[in-house]
């Protein structure tokens, strides 16, 4: 939502939060988040599967998950996506998180920082970031509302690497409070890309990023996209659940899944020339090898990681990261896979409503099914 100082109100638009209420939110969409979670929910990634070829040829204690985003080599391609903020509560999840990614060697995003824009006093419920994860890749996070110099303040606040802008218009339209005009959005992003000295990735927040979208903002100056497609956090249900009748349920599930995206911007024989990152709906190791076989450079998880600290405590987050870190060498080698970039050249069969859909934006599948041969 919309973060400057309101300006006389037009007929159609709506009184912004305060601060405190604002904040409150925060809480909220924790709660929510947790709450409506459904670990049984069918995703895209459940239309991905590989061809098993019993003589893969590699060796799992050689498997090198390095990647290259952004100019950094990452030592996993995996980390935690954008969270929370904002208040006492966020700010002790975000110190968890930063520590749970300091120690496996991770990247990690914050969540939304327009809060702490608008009272300083909070700035330092989202700096506890880098302050438990000295060394690690950052990402900053706004909204398309923010001015250039708010931008920059973001990125001073967490001293950070890159910098994440969010495109929410789906959870804009269903939150009670939310912004009711998108039609500045692009001119934004490029000043935000003008003024800041890191890189942007712009991603959605679990709606998908179409083809279109992606060259739209790469023509607008941004360094990366992160595809942040369904099936993870679902803030239509989150914001639905604030409204009194409930009466946007029938935009559960909107978008396209950040399989689908892949196989827009960067499973083609035209992929686009900028970092595609993956995150929505990831919630095993196997969804992250998924997701790099069709062009990611790297998947981030959010809601997952959010519910194993909320349930278990730091510790069960740290081992699940430990885990996942085992099981992404064992999985890239089970598909013959030595690196990252090798897994761009496995044989993937896609099926299901993935491939519907896919066939009606003409993507070639059956190239995907064949591609060891090349």
């Amino acid at each position: 939502m919309s973060e400057q100082p309101a300006e006389p109100q037009a007929a159609h638009q709506q009184t912004q939060p305060s601060v405190a209420q604002h904040a409150h939110r925060k809480d909220e969409h924790v709660a929510l988040a947790v709450s409506l979670h459904d670990p049984e929910r069918r995703t895209g990634y459940d239309d991905v599967a590989f061809m098993h070829h019993a003589v893969p040829g590699t060796c799992i204690d050689t498997v090198d998950t390095r990647t290259e985003v952004l100019g950094a080599t990452w030592g996993l391609p995996l980390y935690i996506n954008a969270m929370t903020g904002g208040t006492p509560k966020t700010a002790a999840i975000n110190a968890d998180l930063a520590r749970a990614a300091a120690g496996a060697g991770i990247a990690i995003a914050t969540g939304s920082q327009h809060v702490a824009l608008r009272d300083p006093d909070l700035a330092e419920t989202f700096s506890v970031i880098r302050r438990n994860a000295p060394e690690a890749f950052v990402l900053a996070n706004v909204g398309p509302t923010v001015s250039p110099e708010l931008a920059r303040r973001a990125v001073d606040m967490l001293d950070a690497n890159a910098l994440q802008v969010h495109l929410n218009v789906t959870q804009e339209v269903v939150m009670p409070e939310g912004d009711r005009d998108f039609s500045s959005w692009a001119d934004a992003v490029a000043a935000i890309v003008e003024a800041v000295d890191v890189p942007v990735v712009v991603k959605e927040v679990g709606f998908g990023l179409s083809r279109r979208t992606v060259d739209e903002v790469i023509g607008l100056g941004v360094a990366a996209v992160d595809v942040a497609g369904n099936g993870g956090t679902d803030f239509v249900a989150i914001e639905n659940s604030r409204r009194p009748e409930m009466e946007f349920s029938y935009l559960t599930g909107w978008g396209q899944s950040a399989i689908l995206s892949l196989l827009e911007s960067a499973a083609g024989p035209d992929p686009v020339d900028v970092p595609v990152l993956a995150s929505g709906g990831v919630r095993t190791p196997l969804d992250v090898v998924r997701a790099l076989s069709l062009g990611a450079c790297a998947a981030g998880a959010s809601g997952h990681f959010l519910r194993t600290l909320v349930g278990g405590g730091p510790e069960a987050l740290e081992a699940e990261l430990a885990s996942w870190t085992s099981q992404l060498r064992s999985l890239m080698a089970l598909v013959g896979a030595s690196d990252v970039p090798g897994l761009q050249r496995t044989d993937v069969l896609i099926t299901g409503e993935t491939a519907e859909r896919a066939r009606l934006l003409d993507i070639d599948l059956e190239r995907l099914a064949r591609r060891s041969r090349a």
